[in-house]
């Protein structure tokens, strides 16, 4: 008898939670733009990979990579983007797996994505300054030593080790029905705010209702859980040394970091700096985005890098 019930409860769970499923699916609507400017597809091994572009083609070019994470997309960069593409040329793609590219049920890999920037990088851009958050400044700096296809690297917390390779957990979160509930646990709205609060911003005021709301829809996409499985369980991060990678860049270098960061704390950029010989630009009151916290003296130290002007940073701002 008790197993009969315990056998009753698991079927009936797992009937609540392909229910649930299902009922999230069907209320998430088609991802819109992130960001306002030209939308383009760039075919790339079999996916269509979604890309917006805005500013004078004749301008320079202006790579922006967002960072990887369960709700990640493109628009990381909207406080930047249409300022930025007034002097330059600025592309900001969905990486594969997020946003609006297509999110087929791959097996993600560090590999992957150093293989996309490089041939984006190459095919999209010319000469490009490339702005990248998190891995996919390991994703740069790979692709710069690959194939030489950046001016110069801005790199905004990078990182190449986010913690211990778990098979079990994305074998997980692949899972049809067990995975999806619970990738539908960590991005519903509630984990979400969390996220932001705790890692994302120093100040609750730095992002919206309307930004979470984006997260959440880009999160519950079809597909929207694979690419992240490979994140939580590791195997999005490169097997490389990042001090050594970027030490041996050819390019000017600049890393941002946000002095109050807890998932990447300002120590590391201070050690990666020192080992690399590069610059440190550290915002205060600003966590993992600084650009999205403080985007106008961001803005300043940016267009500084790329002018390699010495004009002031504005407040908020040090090296």
């Amino acid at each position: 008898m008790k197993l009969r019930r315990a056998l009753a409860g698991a079927v009936g769970g797992l009937g609540a939670a392909v229910l649930g499923n299902r009922l999230l699916s069907w209320k998430a609507s088609d991802l819109q733009p992130g960001l306002e400017g030209r939308q383009r597809t760039y075919r790339w091994r079999g996916f269509d990979v979604e890309y917006t572009e805005a500013g004078d083609p004749d301008d320079p070019d202006v790579l922006l990579l967002h960072g990887v994470h369960a709700a990640a997309s493109s628009k990381e960069f909207d406080q930047i983007f249409d300022q930025l593409a007034t002097t330059h040329h600025v592309i900001a793609p969905d990486l594969p797996g997020f946003g609006r590219s297509d999110r087929p049920p791959l097996t993600y890999s560090a590999a992957l994505y150093t293989a996309f920037v490089t041939d984006f990088a190459e095919d999209v851009t010319e000469d490009a300054a490339c702005v990248a958050t998190s891995l996919s400044g390991a994703y740069a700096v790979l692709a710069q030593q690959q194939s030489h296809v950046f001016s110069r690297l801005v790199l905004i917390a990078p990182t190449a080790d986010t913690g211990p390779r778990r098979t079990w957990l994305r074998s997980l979160f692949r899972s049809p029905v067990v995975g999806q509930a619970l990738f539908n646990l960590l991005t519903s709205k509630r984990s979400l705010h969390f996220f932001d609060n705790r890692e994302g911003y120093a100040s609750e005021a730095s992002y919206t209702e309307r930004d979470v709301d984006y997260q959440w829809e880009t999160s519950h996409q079809p597909g929207a859980r694979f690419a992240p499985a490979s994140f939580v369980s590791g195997y999005l991060d490169p097997d490389v040394d990042l001090g050594e990678e970027l030490a041996r860049i050819d390019v000017p270098v600049t890393i941002v970091w946000g002095r109050d960061a807890t998932v990447s704390p300002l120590e590391e950029g201070e050690e990666l700096a020192e080992r690399a010989d590069t610059k440190l630009v550290v915002f205060d009151d600003a966590k993992l985005l600084p650009h999205a916290e403080h985007p106008g003296p961001f803005l300043d130290v940016l267009l500084d890098e790329l002018t390699e002007e010495e004009v002031e940073t504005g407040p908020g701002a040090e090296t």
